[in-house]
């Protein structure tokens, strides 16, 4: 179905690239990289994303296994490793040459019975150690149990992985590398189990760049880094904005002393003023907690804020003191200063905003 919706998420292919030169360049030659894009790209675009990236990296991940099987429909061939594949969708995973992380001895079971079944060979699984984040993973004490597993000739461990809790947070380079000295005891532990050595990762975005020196091993994972936030205001400012969301004004209302706007009344103006209506609302991502004067778009440079409450479909915002016009051209998310400030002001991450981005928002490529 054709998007005619004219709000519009503008895609900088170019910043993109230049993001992932600047992780590259934190990097061994030798060194894999597996880009995450999952949740529809962080919101963006997964599949337009994947499309240019898949000559410049090693390896994409996903979080379900839908998400592979959409990359795989729109053409990607790259490695795609399924980060919370659910049991029901083993052979789904099998029939799309997904790659399926594995963190109990129940999920190894069923796939291991499922690729006897599919008479495969040394299909590639990725096994997931829980190092202190106590959220999916393998414990330590459990390579003894699944080693007999591991011997399947069904599969092949294509790699051992784990995550790191606080990697963006210096305060806690105790914990961290308590982690990254674990996984170590783990590694030594499983190679030794196989009898071969498969890739090693553990470094998220903020990981490679705190971390790069003691933990690189064979991959690391790039996610939000990518799309140009380093968990950190001095790693941000390295990064080139990738997104602005843009609208329109599709109509200017004046205002009178007393007169109220939008649902519950929840604005009372004080004076004479001009608001400008923009097509998105809370049905597109913006946050009702951006409403009654925290959140704010910009027109013609200048910043408008949004009054009264965020609509499902709308938004309003005050323009007494902008010169603009309806049709005129917004922007709703200019850059990550302004992402971070708006998820700031609603208590939230970036990551959030990014992934609430409607997908009846279109998606175009910023033209050069």
């Amino acid at each position: 179905m054709e998007n005619n919706h004219v709000t519009k998420l503008e895609i900088d292919l170019e910043a993109v690239d230049s993001n992932l030169q600047f992780f590259k360049s934190k990097l061994k030659p030798s060194t894999k990289l597996l880009v995450v894009v999952k949740a529809f790209g962080y919101g963006i675009s997964a599949a337009l994303l994947s499309k240019h990236l898949a000559k410049k990296v090693d390896y994409f991940a996903v979080a379900y296994t839908n998400e592979g099987i959409a990359l795989r429909n729109a053409g990607i061939t790259t490695p795609i490793l399924v980060l919370h594949p659910q049991q029901t969708n083993f052979q789904k995973i099998i029939e799309h040459n997904l790659e399926p992380n594995l963190y109990s001895k129940k999920v190894l079971n069923s796939f291991i019975s499922i690729a006897k079944n599919n008479n495969l060979k040394n299909y590639p699984i990725h096994l997931k150690f829980n190092t202190g984040l106590n959220r999916l993973g393998f414990e330590f004490k459990n390579i003894n149990t699944i080693a007999p597993l591991l011997n399947s000739n069904s599969i092949k461990v294509a790699s051992i992985f784990s995550h790191i809790a606080a990697s963006e947070d210096l305060n806690e380079k105790k914990f961290t590398l308590k982690q990254i000295n674990r996984f170590n005891e783990i590694s030594e532990k499983i190679v030794e189990t196989l009898g071969y050595t498969p890739m090693k990762h553990i470094l998220n975005t903020s990981g490679i760049l705190n971390y790069s020196n003691e933990a690189q091993f064979d991959m690391v994972r790039l996610g939000i880094g990518l799309y140009g936030f380093g968990n950190d205001k001095k790693q941000t400012e390295n990064l080139k904005n990738v997104l602005q969301v843009k609208s329109i004004i599709s109509q200017i209302h004046t205002i009178n002393k007393g007169d109220t706007v939008g649902y519950n009344r929840a604005f009372t103006a004080n004076t004479t003023i001009k608001t400008a209506t923009i097509p998105i609302g809370h049905a597109d991502g913006i946050s009702r907690q951006l409403g009654n004067g925290i959140g704010y778009i910009y027109i013609n440079n200048q910043i408008a804020p949004i009054i009264g409450n965020v609509c499902m479909d709308m938004i309003m915002v005050n323009v007494t003191n902008i010169n603009c016009n309806e049709g005129d051209e917004v922007i709703v998310y200019k850059n990550q200063q302004h992402i971070e400030d708006l998820a700031s002001k609603s208590h939230t991450i970036p990551y959030e905003i990014l992934t609430a981005i409607s997908q009846r928002v279109q998606r175009v490529l910023k033209k050069c």
